[in-house]
């Protein structure tokens, strides 16, 4: 990928497959954009111990993040399955993170997205997708959701929302992403990729 090549951060924290599967919908969403690519990045886990007995690298699956990704992007979507209502503690403790980027506003005028996967209907889809906004709000991100011209939001009995695409993992986690959560998946990827070329000629011009 050429360092000029503007990107799409697709960054997210999978621990049955489903956050990872729609993460890679987004990314494919993203790359049906001309002029446009998606960068994969997941984050290890946390741990209650101080002893750090991950290695740097994955064994399969995306590469962990660093700040210089987020920081070089175009636009962001962040995805994680909830936690009580909220995004899973390793995304948080990335984001927790990112103080140099707003402190330099690296971040400003950039869109951003979130997805999320829960294990029940009404487990916290709707409140995770809200509250992973409100840090991407105080770097100064333009938020981006999913319009109802995508008329899929409805149709779907399971994953959806307006805030952002969503996905019923069951309660086993072991429920497929089905064909209405990969669509709007891609449907959400085609639209930041969209809006990270407009605004990034935008944020160009202003220069």
């Amino acid at each position: 990928m050429s360092e000029m090549t503007p990107y799409v951060l697709v960054l997210y924290y999978s621990r049955s497959g489903a956050t990872a599967t729609m993460a890679q919908q987004i990314a494919a969403g993203v790359e049906s954009i001309a002029g446009i690519q998606a960068r994969l990045r997941t984050v290890p886990p946390v741990s209650t111990t101080c002893e750090a007995v991950d290695p740097e690298i994955p064994e399969q699956g995306a590469v962990y993040v660093d700040l210089d990704d987020l920081r070089h992007c175009s636009a962001l979507a962040i995805g994680s399955p909830t936690r009580f209502g909220n995004m899973a503690a390793p995304l948080k403790y990335f984001i927790d993170s990112t103080s140099s980027l707003w402190i330099n506003g690296a971040l400003i005028d950039k869109p951003a997205c979130a997805f999320t996967s829960t294990s029940s209907l009404h487990g916290g889809q709707e409140s995770t997708l809200l509250t992973m906004l409100v840090p991407l709000l105080h770097h100064g991100m333009v938020y981006a959701g999913v319009p109802y011209s995508e008329t899929t939001l409805l149709e779907t009995h399971t994953g959806g929302t307006p805030y952002g695409t969503s996905h019923l993992a069951g309660p086993r986690s072991d429920r497929s992403v089905d064909e209405h959560e990969r669509s709007l998946c891609l449907a959400q990827g085609k639209r930041i990729a969209r809006l990270a070329l407009a605004l990034r000629a935008m944020r160009q011009e202003a220069l």
